[in-house]
C-alpha cells in the first residue's frame, strides 16, 4: 500500500517471529484492550480520520468485535470510509477444508464484522463458511457472492476456488462482484471471472498481498472491478512466479524448497506492484 502510494497507519493484531507456515514460532496476539487503548491514542491527537480500514488475520473474538466497534466509529467520522475486509478463517486442502483460526470467530465474522464490511475477500471456503452453502458450480458462487452482497458489502472477490478452469487443470479460477445501487434505486451488478496459473508450492501471505492490493486498484479504478481485479491478479503472479523461480534456485536441485526459501519476494517485485504488466485478463460475466 506504501508503495502505491498509501499512508499507512499499521496496527499489528499479532506480533510473531516469523508467519506461522514455519515450523515455530514466538510472540503475542494483541487483546481487545490493547487495540483499544491504541485507537484511543489516535482520537485523542485526533488523526483518526481515514480513508481505508483493512483488516486481516485474527485470532481473537473480543478483538474482532473492538474493530467493528473503530470501523463503526470511523466510518461517523468519514461516511465515505472503505472498509475493506479479509475474512480469514481457513482454507482447503486436497479438496477438504478446514478452519486455522478458532471457530468462535466465524459467527462474529458472520453477523457483525461483514456486515459494516464494503470490500471482502474471502477464498471459496471462507465464502462458504460465511454463506452456510457449499460451492460446486459457477453458478453456485455467484449465488453465494448475492447472499454475501446482502449481507453488506457492495464488493465480493472469491480469491481462489477449485471450480474447473477452462483452461484446464493448472489454472485458477477467482470470481468477482460488485454491485452498485444507483441515486433512482436501481442496482448494476458488475460480474468478472479470473484463471491464473497455479504455482506449485505452499506460500503465506497471498490473501494479505492480494487485499492490500485490491484494496489500492479499486481506489484507483472505483467502478471497473475489471482493471482493479486484472492488476491485482496479475501482480500477483509476477510476485508468486518470482517468488518460486528464487526459492527453487536457493533449495537446490531436486530438493524442495522450504518456507523461508518461499517468504514472498515483495521487495524485489516492487516495480511490478507499482505497474503490473497485465498478463492475467478477467471475463466479464
Amino acid at each position: 500500500l506504501q508503495v502505491l502510494g498509501f499512508e499507512v497507519d499499521t496496527v499489528n493484531s499479532v506480533q510473531f517471529s516469523n508467519h506461522t507456515g514455519y515450523a515455530h514460532w514466538k510472540g503475542q496476539v494483541l487483546n481487545s484492550d490493547e487495540l483499544h487503548e491504541l485507537y484511543e491514542g489516535l482520537k485523542l491527537n485526533k488523526v483518526n480520520r481515514y480513508d481505508y480500514v483493512l483488516t486481516g488475520y485474527t485470532r481473537d473474538t473480543s478483538f474482532l468485535a473492538m474493530v467493528v466497534d473503530i470501523v463503526q466509529e470511523l466510518k461517523q467520522q468519514n461516511p465515505n470510509l472503505v472498509y475493506v475486509c479479509d475474512p480469514v478463517m481457513g482454507d482447503k486442502w486436497n479438496g477438504e477444508g478446514s478452519m486455522y483460526v478458532p471457530k468462535d470467530l466465524l459467527p462474529v465474522y458472520r453477523d457483525k464484522v461483514v456486515p459494516v464490511a464494503d470490500i471482502i475477500t474471502p477464498n471459496q471456503f471462507e465464502a462458504e463458511l460465511l454463506t452456510g452453502r457449499k460451492i460446486y458450480t459457477e453458478k453456485d458462487a455467484l449465488e453465494v457472492m448475492d447472499m454475501l452482497h446482502a449481507m453488506g458489502p457492495e464488493t465480493v472477490v472469491i480469491t481462489s476456488s477449485d471450480l474447473q478452469a477452462s483452461l484446464g487443470n493448472d489454472y485458477l479460477i477467482a470470481l468477482g462482484s460488485h454491485r452498485k445501487t444507483k441515486a433512482d434505486g436501481t442496482r448494476i451488478t458488475q460480474r468478472i471471472r479470473m484463471e491464473s496459473p497455479k504455482v506449485d508450492a505452499v506460500f503465506v501471505g497471498t490473501g494479505d498481498l492480494f487485499a492490500a492490493m485490491l484494496l489500492a486498484w479499486t481506489h484507483k479504478h472505483p467502478n471497473n472491478l475489471k482493471v482493479a481485479c486484472e492488476k491485482t491478479v496479475s501482480a500477483m503472479q509476477h510476485v508468486l512466479q518470482r517468488t518460486i523461480k528464487s526459492a527453487k534456485v536457493q533449495a537446490g536441485e531436486g530438493n524442495k524448497p522450504n518456507s523461508a526459501q518461499l517468504e514472498l519476494r515483495m521487495v524485489q517485485s516492487k516495480k511490478d506492484i507499482e505497474n503490473p504488466e497485465i498478463i492475467v485478463k478477467a471475463t466479464v460475466l
